[in-house]
């Protein structure tokens, strides 16, 4: 269990996908390019086995914009795109309207 202050430490914003590449190093990764609202974040994802790029592009994500960055196979991740799962199947999460890049998910 964690308290609402630990919660409120998680800044989690809106983004849109604007670009989708494979990882040069991995079979399993894209290495994507979200703006998350006048900052572009580069940001690697493990939903290359379940999304193709086509059903990312210009998608608008949730998106962990506050998480210590990350070097994943040679590629620094900024930030972390959340998406759901449950027996092989995993989705991504979108807001179910259009809101501007960088809104604030609470």
């Amino acid at each position: 269990m964690i308290t609402i202050d630990d919660f409120r430490k998680i800044e989690l914003k809106t983004g849109k996908i604007i670009s989708v590449e494979n990882h040069s190093n991995a079979d399993k990764l894209y290495v994507l390019k979200v703006d998350i609202g006048g900052e572009i974040r580069q940001i690697v994802a493990g939903l290359k086995p379940y999304l193709k790029p086509e059903e990312l592009l210009n998608k608008n994500v949730a998106v962990v914009v506050n998480l210590q960055p990350a070097i994943l196979r040679g590629v620094e991740s900024q930030g972390m795109v959340l998406a759901a799962s449950a027996e092989g199947l995993v989705t991504i999460l979108t807001p179910d309207k259009e809101v501007p890049p960088g809104s604030r998910v609470s």
